[in-house]
């Protein structure tokens, strides 16, 4: 189920919690992070790359011809990725972007952490969920130890995804995603 939590970042067991879509929207919407929801496909996990984007081809052209998108991709981890490690490690750590960042939660479940105003907001995304992080919002993204999903990702440059790391730490004193899912099981 689609979660936030909301910290102060120098308090992380001080928490607020909601799990009601409209709920979450409204208070990320305070942030100005646009958060929606589309519908999902029972058969989209098992879809390839091109059915993925097949299947959202109208989704992603709205989105698309709104934003100036100029590389639309999809990412796909399991837990049987050889490189599942190095690209959690990779995500884990604090980080900006000059372009925004928009997912769409195709399957599976990310948590994403969004740095802002003294705040940590610890956004659980399931399938169905599209989150859109503003530029140069610090923040970092956790998949698990055994992750398990596709999004699509899109980019209004041709380079796709390019981070600036901010050295900080302050992701070693939040939940993991594997200790989020297991403190806010349905």
């Amino acid at each position: 189920m689609t979660t936030l939590s909301i910290h102060p970042d120098n308090a992380p067991d001080q928490v607020e919690v909601l799990d009601d879509h409209a709920a979450i929207a409204a208070r990320l919407a305070e942030l100005g992070v646009e958060f929606t929801r589309w519908p999902v496909r029972a058969d989209a996990a098992a879809l390839d790359t091109a059915g993925v984007l097949q299947a959202f081809s109208d989704d992603i052209a709205e989105l698309s011809q709104r934003f100036g998108f100029q590389h639309v991709d999809v990412a796909r981890i399991t837990p049987d990725n050889p490189q599942r490690a190095e690209f959690r490690k990779k995500f884990l750590n604090e980080h900006t972007h000059d372009d925004f960042e928009i997912r769409f939660f195709v399957a599976g479940r990310g948590l994403f952490y969004l740095h802002i105003d003294g705040h940590v907001y610890c956004v659980l995304c399931t399938a169905g969920d599209l989150i859109s992080v503003p530029p140069d919002t610090t923040h970092w993204f956790d998949m698990g130890e055994h992750p398990e999903f596709t999004c699509i990702r899109f980019f209004t440059t041709p380079e796709g995804w390019v981070g600036k790391f901010t050295g900080s730490t302050i992701a070693e004193r939040f939940p993991s995603f594997d200790a989020f899912v297991t403190a806010h099981a349905a």
